[in-house]
């Protein structure tokens, strides 16, 4: 019998994100990071409906109340939980070392296991909150379970200096995998993690002449020329092992018993993007800043005609009067929010709507017939939605 295979069309354009980011970014300045949970939500609800796999769009179903009101309750409990087993911690330190260097570094091996707490629970609110088909995902509870086996992998992983990476990202995406849902049917991460090794081969060999070139630098020997070598192909060799190692697994997800996948991004193009992409960022974020400075030198002028002609510090300092004194506030604020809200709606528009129209687009589903065999399932409940990830600041991406 033919395969029958849906492939995956992205609708997605820079236009209409441009100015949805630029807004909502703006509203979450002048509302002071109040509108942030909506402009999350939002963009989400682009991003999704932008991807359409057998041209049929997904739908992100989130709100902005529920990701606020899980924001203040996960700050809430880690408030309580820092600040309890912050003073304990540093009781115990100056009591037997009358120190609180061993209280610090205690505190910040305590928030470890929070952090990937909070990455297992925001995948799980989005998956949530996530519908294709009118069918909703789903993952199972077992966020403490993932943070400990994430724990003993990133160990290993730095013990090894890198080694068992490619064992590390196999076993945490099966876990998670296998506890994800589409409607009735669970998603299977098939393989080994010995099939990660060949994608991590170039990684391998940034991370060995970038560990060379340290220790010649112990031994005062010439290392720059290596460095120089060694970090480009680090980071090419990182973006190498992600692109093809995300192709590996997803050729190896199954969803029920036959429904498969094919993945087939290319490293090349992805480096491009992040290349070229983050150098227009870089170019226009500096053309936008110079006009914001001729901008501001102007209006300050038109305050005081010779501030033009006079370059003494203390004119900055002391010699204005209070009118001049807000206008540089105002000019100093206005160029400090206006950089990050810049930068991070163009790294949206150059870099981030290609790599997911990229990935997308190169996507497919293999025996996508036994798709109308699946059946709804329960809609997951949160109480603090993804809320720990925004406290600890590690949920902000779409």
């Amino acid at each position: 019998m033919e395969l029958q295979v849906l492939k995956t069309d992205y609708a997605g354009t820079r236009r209409h994100l441009f100015w949805l980011a630029l807004k909502t970014s703006v509203i979450t300045v002048v509302t002071l990071g109040f509108y942030r949970f909506w402009m999350k939500t939002r963009l989400r609800r682009f991003y999704w409906s932008a991807i359409r796999p057998g041209g049929v769009p997904l739908e992100y179903t989130g709100t902005g109340v529920e990701k606020l009101m899980g924001f203040l309750v996960a700050v809430v409990v880690l408030a309580f939980y820092i600040g309890i087993f912050n003073l304990i911690l540093m009781f115990l330190s100056y009591s037997l070392l009358n120190n609180s260097f061993a209280a610090y570094a205690l505190s910040f091996v305590g928030i470890i296991p929070i952090y990937f707490y909070a990455q297992y629970r925001a995948r799980r609110y989005v998956l949530a909150r996530t519908r294709w088909r009118g069918l909703r995902f789903g993952v199972e509870a077992a966020a403490w379970s993932y943070s400990w086996r994430a724990m003993l992998h990133w160990i290993a992983t730095i013990l090894t200096l890198g080694i068992l990476l490619p064992r590390q990202v196999f076993w945490l995406e099966k876990f998670r995998t296998d506890r994800t849902w589409f409607g009735g049917a669970r998603f299977e991460q098939q393989g080994s993690w010995k099939m990660l090794v060949r994608p991590a081969l170039h990684l391998y060999i940034g991370i060995a002449l970038s560990l060379i070139a340290i220790g010649r630098g112990f031994i005062n020997e010439s290392f720059l020329a290596l460095l120089l070598i060694s970090i480009p192909w680090l980071a090419v060799g990182f973006v190498s092992f992600r692109v093809q190692g995300f192709r590996k697994l997803t050729d190896q997800k199954v969803l029920g018993e036959k429904v498969g996948f094919k993945a087939q991004p290319r490293t090349g193009r992805i480096i491009g993007i992040y290349f070229l992409g983050n150098i227009l960022v870089s170019v226009i974020l500096s053309l936008v800043i110079s006009v914001m400075f001729v901008a501001g030198a102007i209006f300050v002028s038109l305050v005081d005609p010779e501030f033009l002609n006079d370059f003494e510090l203390d004119l900055l300092v002391s010699g204005f009067d209070d009118l001049q004194r807000y206008v540089l506030v105002l000019f100093g604020a206005l160029l400090y929010f206006g950089f990050f809200v810049f930068w991070g709606v163009l790294t949206q528009v150059f870099v981030t709507i290609p790599t997911m129209r990229h990935y997308a687009e190169t996507m497919s589903i293999v025996n996508s017939h036994h798709l109308t065999t699946v059946s709804q399932r329960p809609r997951d409940e949160f109480s603090e939605a993804e809320g720990f990830a925004e406290a600890l600041d590690i949920g902000a991406a779409i």
